[in-house]
């Protein structure tokens, strides 16, 4: 049997190439939903949320990458390209049928409708919070 120990690099369509996704806290507050509104504004965004985490990916292809989907500083890449797609650390994009996400928005009027319902629980969190605090000081 024959075991991977690589992603086969000379085989994908070099899908890594063509976007960067960087971690983001979760939106808790209105100006932070607000920000990932702004996000998903512009083009070539998507915000997606995978085992709880979030993340801001942005689809533009790396300046170094040829047309024959091989890298063009391959032998000075930087290291979070060497590292990409090591066993160790979960299957590359190559080897996954589908990619699964918690949440997933690509627009903004994705997002809305998720903003709406998170900001009402806060709001509703907060009224109840106030009411016991005026409740508490009444007592005293």
């Amino acid at each position: 049997m024959h075991v991977v120990t690589d992603p086969p690099c000379d085989l994908c369509t070099a899908l890594c190439c063509k976007y960067f996704a960087l971690e983001i806290d979760k939106p808790t507050r209105p100006e932070e939903f607000d920000q990932i509104r702004w996000y998903l504004v512009h083009q070539d965004v998507v915000i997606w949320v995978q085992e709880g985490e979030w993340y801001l990916e942005v689809r533009n292809r790396c300046k170094h990458l040829l047309p024959d989907n091989r890298c063009g500083i391959y032998d000075t890449r930087p290291d979070v390209c060497r590292d990409y797609g090591d066993p160790e650390d979960g299957p590359c994009e190559f080897y996954a049928d589908t990619l699964k996400f918690d949440l997933y928005f690509d627009s903004a009027e994705a997002f809305e409708p998720y903003m709406a319902k998170q900001l009402k629980k806060r709001k509703k969190r907060l009224a109840k919070r106030r009411a016991g605090r005026k409740k508490v000081k009444e007592q005293v």
